[in-house]
């Protein structure tokens, strides 16, 4: 790793300003969702309208993927970032505005949503050419970390300040932060112009998905990056019915096994002991859960969540996986997708554990989904290891 760890990209002027972009970016997402969530529930008292309000922008993105994705590659990258920040800017400054009604304020999440994976191809698409291949996975873990940290801390600090501030000042500050992103970006960015000359639009989206899904290695990818991960996210939907005053230790647990995950594999493997660590990563993502089934102690099942915790970083071998198979004109809309089915499948598996448990004890249902991730790991393992063993940029066949 020498050369490419967390210091030394951070050194590099363009990461730094996409990664100070993208973490403010994070930051005031937090912050606004968590005041929006409390604008809901102080005007409906509705649990479903203020979860929709805090989460709901996800199954938007899908839709942006599936339509807009092309843009991703466009000739003017920096230039389509900068654009969504500066919507992402004026949705929050509008969601400030005290007399917005409930459903424009809905359709503003829509919209920010529709944009959101264009947002995620787009920097992630800059990224693949600003740090070279050997940076990429060290690179995606420092921002996997910041995702997750900013997360953590906005909740924290969002609760923190609307007992001193209205949730309209929230957005006030959460649009604040969405500027210094703005300005980050535009400030230390340049325009990529190797990109080859392309018409992005609906047609090109259509093609470039229809391309990426036409190798069967792709769609393995593709799958063990979705579903595992959104499954296993089903099993912690189900924690509060599982185990209700213990729940947010839980929670706890399983976000900082993944912190831990993400620094180990990201800053200090290589990318052919990544790639030789994929499938035992994916393994533990699941297995662990199938103990919670046995009803162990708060303390055993804790521990068990932790360490499953930690099979998350499986995702940054995949990403370079599939980064190493997509053209480089295509990176941007790949990544987009990648990312947009990822959030989806995070609310199928929630959807789809969370129907089990009306059926059966949630004890089973959290067994039965870590069961069927651990099924779909092991069924698309020899797809994956075809079409990747002969990846240069991977180095290693541990598929």
């Amino acid at each position: 790793m020498t050369g490419h760890g967390y210091r030394a990209l951070l050194r590099q002027r363009e990461f730094a300003g996409l990664y100070a972009g993208f973490t403010l970016l994070a930051g005031a997402g937090t912050l606004s969702g968590f005041a929006l969530g409390a604008l809901v529930r102080e005007r409906t008292g509705s649990p479903f309208l203020t979860a929709v309000s805090m989460y709901g922008s996800s199954f938007a993105a899908v839709l942006g993927a599936l339509t807009l994705m092309s843009v991703a590659d466009g000739a003017r990258p920096r230039r389509t970032l900068v654009a969504l920040h500066l919507l992402a800017l004026a949705a929050t400054l509008a969601q400030a505005v005290p007399g917005l009604p409930l459903a424009g304020r809905f359709a503003l999440l829509l919209v920010v949503g529709f944009f959101q994976a264009l947002g995620t191809g787009t920097r992630m698409g800059l990224l693949a050419e600003i740090v070279p291949p050997e940076g990429y996975a060290p690179a995606r873990s420092l921002m996997n970390v910041t995702a997750g940290g900013a997360t953590v801390l906005g909740f924290a600090l969002g609760g923190v300040l609307l007992t001193v501030l209205t949730p309209y000042r929230l957005l006030w500050a959460a649009a604040g932060l969405t500027a210094l992103a703005t300005v980050a970006v535009a400030a230390t960015v340049r325009e990529r112009s190797v990109r080859p000359p392309r018409r992005p639009g609906l047609r090109e989206t259509w093609r470039g998905n229809v391309e990426l899904l036409g190798r069967p290695g792709r769609r393995a990818l593709l799958l063990n990056l979705w579903v595992p991960n959104g499954l296993v996210v089903g099993c912690e939907a189900l924690f509060l019915p599982y185990a209700p005053g213990a729940a947010g230790t839980l929670l706890a647990a399983g976000s900082a096994g993944m912190l831990v995950g993400d620094l180990l594999v990201g800053r200090l493997l290589d990318a052919a002991r990544r790639a030789r660590l994929a499938y035992g990563l994916r393994l533990l993502l699941a297995g662990p859960f199938l103990l919670l089934a046995a009803r162990p102690p708060v303390w055993a099942a804790a521990l068990a969540v932790g360490v499953a915790g930690v099979g998350f970083a499986a995702t940054l071998p995949l990403q370079e996986r599939l980064l190493a198979l997509t053209p480089g004109a295509a990176r941007g809309q790949v990544q987009g997708v990648e990312s947009a089915g990822r959030i989806a499948w995070q609310g199928v598996g929630a959807a789809l554990a969370g129907a089990l448990a009306q059926w059966v004890e949630v004890r089973w249902a959290i067994g039965a989904a870590a069961a069927l991730s651990l099924l779909v790991t092991v069924a698309s393992r020899p797809a994956v290891v075809r079409e990747t063993a002969g990846a240069a940029a991977v180095g290693g066949g541990g598929a």
